[in-house]
């Protein structure tokens, strides 16, 4: 996603029907986070997840390595990008690697079916 105006623009409407999406018809939204997912994605829709999931090495981010550099004058460490670290610091819920996805999905899902978000 580029992020011209446009985008932007589009990016509040995304996620203001996801939270309509979660709030009102309490139903369940689980974000797949692959590589690489920066900018508008990690900004807004792909952080707002009952439950976060990320592929194993993913780069995630919101703007990238040298950005980040020449905006602060800082050396981003290695790694500081990278699923494995962002998982230890509680930015998402699981890694899962692609085979056994389907699985892991299909158990989430039966647990939400078991315990629903809408208490009716």
């Amino acid at each position: 996603m580029q992020e011209g105006s446009l985008s932007l623009m589009q990016m509040a409407k995304i996620s203001s029907a996801l939270y309509d999406y979660q709030s009102n018809k309490k139903l369940f939204y689980v974000p797949i986070l692959t590589s690489p997912t920066t900018g508008g994605v990690t900004a807004s829709f792909g952080m707002l997840g009952d439950i976060i999931i990320a592929e194993p090495n993913a780069y995630i981010a919101f703007a990238g390595k040298r950005v980040i550099e020449q905006t602060l004058n800082k050396t981003v460490p290695d790694g500081s990008q990278a699923a494995e670290y962002l998982f230890q610091k509680g930015l998402f819920d699981l890694i899962v690697p692609r085979n056994p996805l389907k699985s892991v999905l299909s158990e989430l899902f039966q647990l939400h079916t078991f315990f629903p978000l809408n208490q009716n």
